[in-house]
């Protein structure tokens, strides 16, 4: 017994071996060592242990270092974009200018439109003023309601001329918004700078009445468009300048209507040619006077000198003078002097004249050019308003280019001087042209500011008495030549037609009407143009003038006195 407590004593004291409790793994056929069945676990070694801090270590010191430029370094400009995301910067648009007639009427003004925040550009819908006004493209926005394009452009006539005035400063509104992009205050820390008014030369009234009678009679009789301009010869500005056909300001502003717009950019009809500025036309008779006074002063005819109209003259043709080359004028008109040939709008007196026809020296194609360019004619109007096609006077130099080296002929002298052949002018180029005349020699520049004279570009040296001998030929035009549909009692009127030949069959035409008024002391110079009609056509140009003034006389007498 006492044996038996001992050895159980030892054994409560020893140590037990894993082996005396583990089966032996090798001797039990169902252990899976894959999963550590019937293995030994072993403490985790201090250099794992080591490993694991340092990584530990390592993460904290980047949170460290990421915390301190998040809150020390970069903070700052963390807060200040935090509060930007709370803080919505929006733009308070400046309100444009508002465009005025010279009698203060509202030509372009703004009205409240679905986003009040964005007026809406009005414009005056009876006035034929498009061309004169253009219009402009509204600011822009993505969909989130951010504007990337934040100011009213202007993008054709007195809005694009004028924008820089017209425009205005843009101010600031700052909107507090929560997580959702609602706004909880607004606050307007930079007020805009509203654009200024612009008084611009035109008087609506005459200028819808012009723009009328174009349109009117043009697609009454067949023409395929027209224009007009009024031109005050004492300052150069403008009464009036329409265009017909035009485009709508509004739908070109606001775009909503994409069908019209479309419309507009594939008419045949050309809506967006302002004809009045970049419209090219043969001028035919218009040309007239002005090759007369350059007859006059170069002295190669006495204007008392008559010369015979049998309704055409003959040329012998210089390889073969067994063959003539006949020159036609629009009728047998008998025995023409300057003042007559000038009312008559006689083509052979004026073939004479320019080319010259048995003992008749003519004025030559070089004096032609000469004189046509006196009174502005092939050339821009220079950084202005109204600058646009420069035009084409013929000339050798100008076939020799356009026809592949072909030389210069007399048949090309006597078209030219009748404003034929490659002949290219605008009506704007003429009413200047014709201001000339009238004030004997003041060449100026058109303006379309009011009370802001057009600069005087030269003094032409002409006589005084060449512009009296071309102002009566004028005057007889209306009172017994070609334009006597404008011979009033209400007001004297000086005035040349126009009838150019288009295309090699000459079955259109340009119908032109030019002139100034009144008579003794001239304040107003026109010019109207009919375009692409048929050449049988009683009514043109002239009709339109005859309408205007007939309006003016009730409605706008004081032009006339």
């Amino acid at each position: 017994m006492l044996n038996d407590r001992l050895n159980r004593r030892k054994r409560k004291n020893k140590e037990i071996d894993p082996d005396e409790i583990f089966m032996d793994s090798h001797n039990l056929p169902r252990f899976d060592n894959s999963q550590f069945e019937g293995r030994l676990d072993k403490p985790i070694s201090k250099i794992s242990l080591m490993a694991i801090l340092g990584v530990f270590i390592l993460l904290v010191g980047v949170y460290i270092a990421r915390a301190w430029t998040l809150q020390i370094k970069n903070g700052e400009s963390y807060a200040l974009r935090s509060e930007n995301n709370r803080l919505r910067h929006t733009p308070v648009f400046a309100t444009r200018g508002v465009i005025y007639d010279r009698n203060g009427a509202e030509l372009a003004w703004n009205a409240p439109g679905e986003d009040v925040s964005v007026p809406i550009r009005k414009y005056a819908s009876d006035a034929g003023a498009s061309h004169v006004l253009g219009y402009v493209q509204y600011p822009s926005k993505d969909s989130a309601g951010f504007y990337y394009q934040e100011d009213f452009v202007g993008i054709d006539g007195a809005e694009k001329y004028f924008d820089r005035y017209l425009q205005g400063v843009n101010g600031l509104k700052l909107m507090e918004v929560d997580a959702r992009g609602n706004v909880q205050s607004e606050n307007v820390v930079k007020p805009p700078d509203q654009g200024e008014n612009i008084t611009i030369s035109i008087d609506s009234r005459i200028q819808s009445k012009m723009y009328s009678s174009i349109k009117d009679i043009a697609t009454r009789v067949g023409f395929a468009g027209g224009a007009g301009v009024m031109m005050d010869v004492t300052n150069g500005e403008i009464i009036a300048m329409t265009s017909y056909p035009e485009y709508d300001s509004e739908v070109m502003s606001s775009k909503t209507d994409v069908a019209k717009v479309k419309e507009y950019l594939s008419s045949k009809d050309k809506p967006f040619l302002d004809r009045a500025v970049d419209g090219l036309y043969a001028p035919g008779s218009i040309i007239k006077p002005y090759m007369a006074l350059g007859a006059l002063t170069e002295d190669t005819i006495d204007p008392r000198k008559k010369i015979l109209s049998t309704g055409s003259i003959s040329i012998p043709n210089e390889y073969d003078p067994a063959i003539s080359t006949v020159f036609k004028d629009w009728k047998a008109l008998g025995w023409m002097d300057m003042r007559s040939a000038i009312a008559m709008s006689s083509d052979v007196y004026f073939y004479a004249l320019g080319g010259g026809y048995k003992d008749q020296k003519g004025l030559g194609i070089v004096n032609i050019n000469k004189y046509t360019n006196m009174f502005g004619f092939g050339r821009k109007i220079e950084n202005s308003f109204f600058t646009g096609a420069g035009g084409v006077v013929p000339s050798p130099e100008w076939k020799i280019k356009t026809f592949n080296g072909e030389t210069w002929r007399l048949g090309n002298t006597y078209h030219t001087t009748i404003g034929q052949y490659g002949f290219q002018v605008s009506p704007v180029q003429s009413v200047r042209a014709m201001a000339a005349v009238a004030t004997k020699g003041i060449l100026r520049d058109p303006s379309i500011i009011k009370d802001e004279p057009g600069p005087v570009i030269g003094v032409l040296p002409i006589s005084e008495s060449s512009f009296n001998i071309i102002h009566e030929g004028m005057r007889m035009g209306a009172t017994e030549g070609t334009g006597k549909a404008l011979n009033f009692p209400f007001v004297e009127v000086a005035t040349k037609t126009g009838t150019a030949e288009l295309g090699v069959d000459k079955s259109n035409v340009n119908s032109w009407v030019t002139g100034f008024f009144p008579y003794e002391n001239p304040r107003y110079a026109f010019a109207v143009v009919l375009e692409k009609g048929s050449a049988h056509n009683l009514i043109g140009a002239v009709a339109v003038m005859k309408e205007v003034f007939e309006w003016m006389n009730a409605n706008t007498p004081e032009y006339f006195r």
